[in-house]
């Protein structure tokens, strides 16, 4: 597969990533951690459907290291794990903020992957999409309060955790993309426990909120990992790094688009810079 194509792959995911918002208000009131349990079997129970189908089936997962699979689902479960925390120990606006790093995280991490030029106009481009973003996700976070430390870690770990788990999937490269099914069915029995360990069980209270939960399965939390998977290993990791930026912003788009939040003049400005430094990356990208 060219790189051109990864790289378009890889943005589809931040793609659907811009829906994740509209389709968890839609599941409303199931829990996070309930919501994760039922979203990734979907995701999962697809992609084993996939591997079923495909060629070799179940021995296209044959030989592959405990470390790729230690990274994927540690990857996958970890990061909403620790993003869940946060939201739940810090006020969202600061914890999604901090959490909202992983973009710039992936860009200057992946200077130190093999064959990878991370350049100036990178840093500079994903500095300038990050403040974009930093408008909408952190728009109320006027101040940091020590008494909420606990989450602001939890924030920066999830960051962190994503932003490694991409990272060194271009590390892993040898590893098919089916395994990623197996990350999912892992994550919802990961899920699954701290559910029954912190939540109480809500089911959805409509057909929307079961459609809800479906579609995320099928789209942010399923179809987006597979192919984010795809544009990590042989794609232009530093500009999917920086478009990453484009989600909370389309997110937004989409919220005010069907009503669910008033449309605001940051919106405008968030565009300009999130775009701008996701130009700047193609073009340090084009010159490499």
């Amino acid at each position: 597969m060219s790189r051109a194509r990864a790289t378009l792959l890889g943005f589809g995911a931040i793609l659907l990533w811009s829906l994740l918002a509209m389709l968890t208000v839609a599941s409303t009131p199931v829990p996070p951690f309930q919501l994760s349990t039922m979203a990734f079997a979907v995701g999962g129970g697809i992609g084993l459907i996939w591997v079923i189908r495909s060629d070799k089936g179940f021995e296209v997962l044959h030989g592959v290291r405990w470390p790729v699979w230690l990274l994927g689902v540690g990857g996958i479960f970890g990061y909403h794990f620790f993003y869940f925390t946060a939201l739940r120990l810090a006020p969202p606006a600061q914890a999604g903020l901090i959490a909202y790093l992983w973009p710039l995280l992936i860009v200057l991490l992946s200077g130190l992957l093999p064959g990878e030029h991370l350049k100036r106009q990178h840093i500079v481009g994903a500095l300038v999409a990050f403040g974009g973003a930093a408008l909408i996700v952190g728009t109320g976070a006027t101040g940091f309060s020590a008494t909420n430390w606990l989450g602001y870690g939890a924030a920066l770990v999830c960051a962190f955790i994503w932003s490694g788990y991409s990272v060194l999937s271009r590390r892993a490269g040898d590893a098919p993309t089916e395994t990623v099914a197996v990350f999912c069915l892992a994550a919802a029995a990961l899920s699954l426990v701290a559910h029954l360990g912190l939540e109480k069980t809500v089911w959805p209270d409509s057909n929307r909120g079961w459609l809800a939960i479906g579609a995320l399965g099928l789209g942010p939390v399923g179809l987006a990992f597979y192919i984010w998977d795809i544009g990590m290993k042989k794609g232009d990791i530093q500009f999917l790094g920086i478009a990453s930026y484009a989600a909370p912003l389309l997110s937004t788009l989409i919220l005010v688009a069907t009503g669910m939040t008033a449309a605001n003049w940051t919106l405008l400005l968030a565009a300009v810079l999130v775009t701008g430094g996701a130009g700047l990356a193609a073009r340090a990208g084009s010159q490499t």
